[in-house]
């Protein structure tokens, strides 16, 4: 496949390939000492090595240190380590997670005191007041879509309240999105990171905010993921089902600076309490939680039906959404995860202040969510 070219507004290097662009990018910049960001489990990999196999002229560290839902620690930590190698530019390499946390080691690289003073929503943030190092974005799964996006989320190291860090200033100077990256991806892994990638799409396009130019980039992210996230998880080695996966993975991650909803609100809470995957957890709430706003937005329940393919009207998204998940092995409900009434205690409280669901197209109190998550169970 031919490298395609394009910003949006990051420049964006596209295609099969594309990581064994990195060197030659950095070396023109003047870079020469990156630090690579990326998760405990990917770093021992074969694909890791592969890849600095390709960073030849370079004096390369690695920090892999993120793992699980990432922390404020690990993000300190990786800004120890930037400062340890003297280092001069970053790479993210791996999932939302490792890509997270790229930027804000980036951030905490040049900036005092702890990443959640710099979080949007502390009382008294923190401003972000020095150039950041240079950072380029590597993406090995396609759900996030955090190399595109300007914002961080990482959680708090006792609570594991997930908290976000926002600013364009985070955004990657340059991506090098290869999908050929996501071909040794585990069937589960694929399933749960494409259902992310969906449900931003959908998110943000039910979203009420307006942005008629999210609105389009969220229904075509939708129509392309909608017809390749079967043959991705169910063909490992199809690249052009890969490959579309990536691309609405990006589109989805630059459609939801509109916004998302209740589905992603109900995700975090699942990720703080539970630790849950949050591509695993959206693909369980997003059933009722779509079901609970149909009646509001009827009319755009259409438009996302017809992105993906569907005849019979926005009805068919919900029947649509549940076969597809039979499809690509995500079976049963949150109980069948560990999940309890017991939980919701703590469950409910944090979707029902969660940012997120500032922005569902119907206004949910404590209540709903209580019953939103009784019914995914």
């Amino acid at each position: 496949m031919t490298i395609q070219r394009f910003a949006f507004p990051t420049a964006i290097d596209f295609g099969a390939g594309a990581r064994k662009l990195v060197a030659a990018h950095l070396l023109e910049l003047g870079f020469k000492r990156p630090l690579i960001v990326t998760d405990r489990a990917l770093a021992a990999l074969p694909l890791t090595a592969e890849f600095l196999g390709h960073l030849a002229g370079l004096n390369v560290a690695v920090f892999d240190g993120v793992f699980g839902n990432p922390s404020c620690a690990q993000v300190m930590a990786g800004a120890a380590a930037f400062k340890a190698h003297q280092a001069d530019c970053v790479i993210g390499f791996g999932g939302g997670a490792a890509l997270d946390v790229s930027k804000v080691v980036a951030l905490m690289a040049v900036h005092d005191g702890d990443v959640l003073e710099y979080v949007w929503d502390h009382p008294a943030v923190r401003p972000i007041v020095n150039p950041l190092p240079y950072l380029v974005a590597l993406p090995t799964t396609s759900g996030t879509g955090s190399e595109v996006g300007r914002s961080s989320v990482v959680s708090e190291n006792d609570t594991h309240h997930k908290r976000t860090v926002f600013s364009a200033k985070l955004l990657a100077g340059a991506v090098f999105a290869d999908p050929e990256l996501t071909l040794a991806l585990p069937a589960a892994v694929t399933a749960a990171t494409g259902m992310d990638a969906l449900t931003h799409n959908i998110e943000s396009y039910l979203s009420p905010a307006y942005h008629p130019l999210c609105d389009g980039i969220a229904l075509e992210g939708l129509r392309i993921g909608a017809r390749a996230l079967v043959a991705a998880v169910n063909e490992p080695g199809n690249l052009q089902a890969r490959t579309d996966m990536m691309m609405s993975s990006m589109m989805g991650a630059i459609a939801f600076q509109k916004d998302l909803g209740s589905v992603h609100a109900c995700a975090h809470a699942l990720g703080a309490v539970c630790d849950m995957h949050h591509g695993l957890a959206n693909a369980l709430m997003i059933e009722p939680v779509l079901a609970w706003n149909f009646e509001t937005v009827p009319a755009k329940f259409d438009e996302l039906a017809h992105a993906a393919g569907l005849s019979g009207g926005g009805f068919a998204l919900l029947a649509w959404l549940k076969q597809l998940k039979q499809q690509i092995g995500i079976h049963g409900g949150l109980a069948a995860r560990g999940v309890t009434t017991a939980m919701l205690p703590r469950l409910v409280p944090l979707a029902a202040t969660d940012f997120t669901g500032q922005t569902n197209p119907r206004p949910a109190t404590a209540a709903d969510y209580q019953r939103l998550f009784l019914e995914a169970m």
